[in-house]
């Protein structure tokens, strides 16, 4: 964003970077420990490590959960802007969810919706043996989680990827696609789709995601081969508007 931008205001609403280490977002246990080492990994090889960000973003930190409590006042500098980008926030409520829905603010959602809605989407659709279905859903923002009208999906590359990395890719591929058609001024041309909410294969909370669950996915889950065959017969059919990442693009 920063690299097509003039000025980013970022709000980050923040928890630990150390997930399954300390009791946070997810709590603390060994399984946990063992499942985020290979996230941070996958996370590190596709983005870096954890940096200060460049020098047209200006930054405010706020504990996940207070975004909803921020009176609209205090966010006057953030809220004059021409576009609104909300990525893996908590559920936005009240005054400013009002204002953001009425200036068509964007939602990034990691998973294809309708079809895995809720949270950890992506993990949900490999958990369920459906690389495929692994991807991220640009929409419009609603007063619903995850159900406003879709402008495009998102999907990576095809390729002998883990389960793990596969997932980074499509974080990478979801950035990569808004930036180009924020570029390109092009994101308001295009006609939102409403989600058939019928169509939906899981709902998940973060509590879905247990122990057991992570154990379970550790132990059984598909190899990088399986991942990259089931990727190759993807049916993008069924999607809207599909924007596919591959090697030549960029969000730089």
């Amino acid at each position: 964003m920063a690299g097509i931008a003039e000025t980013v205001y970022a709000i980050q609403e923040c928890n630990t970077i150390f997930p399954g280490e300390v009791d946070d977002f997810f709590h603390k246990s060994a399984i946990m420990q063992r499942y985020f080492s290979h996230v941070i990994t996958a996370e590190r090889e596709t983005f870096g490590s954890v940096r200060f960000p460049p020098d047209n973003v200006r930054s405010l930190a706020i504990k996940m959960g207070d975004l909803s409590r921020i009176p609209k006042a205090q966010l006057t500098d953030a809220l004059s802007s021409d576009y609104y980008v909300v990525f893996g926030s908590s559920y936005i409520k009240g005054e400013l969810c009002d204002f953001l829905v009425a200036n068509r603010a964007i939602n990034i959602h990691m998973g294809l919706s309708p079809w895995y809605r809720g949270s950890s989407c992506n993990f949900w659709a490999l958990y369920d043996r459906r690389p495929d279905m692994v991807g991220a859903t640009i929409h419009l923002l609603s007063a619903g989680l995850d159900s406003g009208a879709i402008l495009f999906h998102v999907l990576p590359a095809a390729g002998t990827h883990d389960g793990f990395l596969l997932g980074m890719q499509a974080v990478k591929a979801a950035h990569t696609g808004l930036v180009q058609h924020l570029r390109d001024g092009t994101i308001h041309d295009l006609a939102p789709v409403v989600q058939d909410k019928a169509q939906e294969i899981r709902y998940t909370r973060n509590r879905d995601f247990t122990d057991e669950i992570a154990e379970d996915y550790l132990s059984n889950g598909i190899s990088p081969a399986r991942i990259n065959a089931a990727l190759s017969h993807r049916n993008a059919d069924m999607l809207v508007r599909p924007f596919i990442l591959d090697d030549t693009q960029s969000d730089e």
